[in-house]
């Protein structure tokens, strides 16, 4: 080999290397999740779903949760996020459906900018795609979903599954 062919062989290996670090640095696991409930003003009296065992040949599931704002001021919903490129989720208020919103930087805005009434309700309806990761997305899953107001608290919804192909 001469040193062109052995220093892009190089080069290209490090690349690799680099990327499967950079990507393992991001994964969380979910036992590690730090509690981000704690200074919302918003509340979800179920704030994590279980769909059981899903199959990648019916396509999508979705579950919707109901978030709601206890307090007597009304909350400025600043964003609205997922943990994955696989998830979307949606704000439906009344006849109103704002969205899909989804994880940062994969393509979805996360800008929600929605107002929650004081003592007011609405429903988060979050869509799981089994196949967004192909073959290697079988297994257990689980994803994150966040709402985050315009004081930084922040409400953390959760759905899980046991996904088959």
């Amino acid at each position: 080999m001469n040193r062109n062919m052995i220093a892009t062989s190089a080069l290209i290996a490090l690349a690799i290397v680099g990327l499967m670090w950079w990507g393992g640095a991001n994964d969380v696991p979910a036992h590690s999740q730090p509690d981000v409930n704690t200074n919302s003003a918003l509340s979800a009296s179920e704030r994590m779903f279980d769909f059981g065992v899903i199959s990648m040949k019916n396509g999508n599931v979705d579950h919707v949760f109901k978030v709601a704002n206890p307090t007597d001021k009304d909350v400025m919903i600043e964003r609205l996020s997922t943990s994955c490129m696989c998830t979307t989720a949606y704000i439906i208020d009344g006849a109103s459906r704002t969205g899909p919103f989804g994880m940062p930087g994969m393509g979805y805005g996360s800008k929600a900018s929605k107002l929650l009434r004081a003592r007011g309700t609405m429903d988060i309806d979050v869509v799981y795609d089994p196949n967004a990761h192909g073959p290697a997305g079988v297994g257990p899953m689980e994803r994150f979903i966040q709402l985050t107001d315009v004081n930084g608290g922040v409400l953390q919804l959760q759905i899980k599954a046991l996904v088959r192909p």
